[in-house]
């Protein structure tokens, strides 16, 4: 289709709405502009939307398999040319209130060089400073410049949690170095979010480093060198998460050691303790069967006696243990 107009996306009831304007800046969109190479729509929708699956579904602007994939259908997919275009998939960082992180939100795009269709369901954060740009007229130029300005927004998002979760890790190292016991499922929550992080992420560093290589007409070499360096980036980030596992399993180990070492000191004390009484309870039991011909029963101070030797051999043993260093 030679030209787009923007009656198509009538009762799309999209989320955002946008015509680049070529210089940074962006159109309203008139049922009645045209998108050309210079001057291409964005439009952003929840595919949750029931207008907006209708209107997806019905549009003649996608085959089935855009289709499938903007409506969140479609399976695992990364990245999928489909003529002048491509079909691809952008995961970040959940930063939605009440929601964890590591619960990453997906963006599906299709794009080419006159149309730019996104689709989510839970919001995606990262493509709010790509809108500021446009409202203050530096952001996008073309649709090769968007996909860029997304890929280089959502990287930034990463790096920027990336050093976050390098802070909790020294900050734990710290207090494990001094003693101290994380609290129950912190290091298991951090582990799991830098785990899942770096399982989604491997993926589109590759998925970066494909568009740049590519041969996409909509995408100029300056914003194929620029999708390289992101890549490159994330992959940065990525090694470093590598490592972040590497010194959660450190430090899983050292805390079991650590209560491990706990345990064996209280049940040694407790088993010093049993040794230095164990001649005193056998004294106390002797003693006490209740059978006549006690020595001592007679006797008035026989009780007191009997409690002084008890102490005398308590002291006894305690000197002999210390002596030999068990103590």
């Amino acid at each position: 289709m030679a030209l787009i107009y923007g009656s198509l996306f009538q009762g799309s009831n999209p989320v955002h709405a946008f015509q680049l304007d070529g210089n940074g800046g962006f159109l309203p969109i008139d049922v009645n502009a045209s998108a050309t190479q210079q001057s291409p729509f964005w439009l952003h929708y929840d595919y949750k939307n029931n207008e907006s699956e209708k209107w997806i579904q019905q549009s003649p602007l996608f085959n089935d398999q855009v289709k499938s994939a903007l409506c969140g259908q479609a399976g695992r997919w990364r990245l999928f040319k489909v003529g002048d275009g491509v079909l691809l998939t952008l995961q970040t960082l959940n930063t939605n209130a009440g929601q964890s992180p590591e619960q990453l939100v997906a963006c599906r795009v299709f794009i080419n060089s006159r149309l730019i269709i996104s689709s989510r369901h839970r919001k995606v954060n990262s493509l709010d400073s790509v809108i500021d740009d446009l409202k203050e007229g530096v952001g996008a130029q073309s649709t090769g410049d968007w996909l860029v300005e997304v890929a280089d927004s959502i990287t930034d998002e990463i790096s920027d949690f990336t050093d976050t979760l390098h802070e909790r890790l020294i900050n734990m190292e710290d207090s494990i170095l001094n003693g101290e016991i994380p609290e129950r499922g912190e290091l298991a929550l951090l582990r799991k979010q830098i785990i899942v992080i770096r399982r989604y992420m491997a993926p589109q560093r590759d998925m970066l480093a494909r568009l740049a290589a590519e041969k996409i007409l909509w995408i100029d070499d300056t914003d194929r060198k620029r999708l390289q360096e992101i890549s490159e980036r994330l992959g940065r980030c990525i090694e470093d998460l590598d490592g972040f596992v590497s010194r959660t399993a450190i430090m899983s180990d050292e805390i079991t050691n650590m209560m491990t070492e706990m345990m064996n000191r209280r049940i040694y004390t407790m088993s010093l303790l049993a040794m230095i009484f164990l001649p005193t309870t056998f004294l106390t039991g002797l003693f006490g069967v209740n059978l006549g011909g006690i020595p001592g029963n007679e006797f008035r101070f026989a009780f007191s006696l009997f409690c002084i030797l008890l102490a005398v051999l308590i002291g006894t043993v305690f000197w002999w243990m210390r002596k030999s260093r068990w103590l």
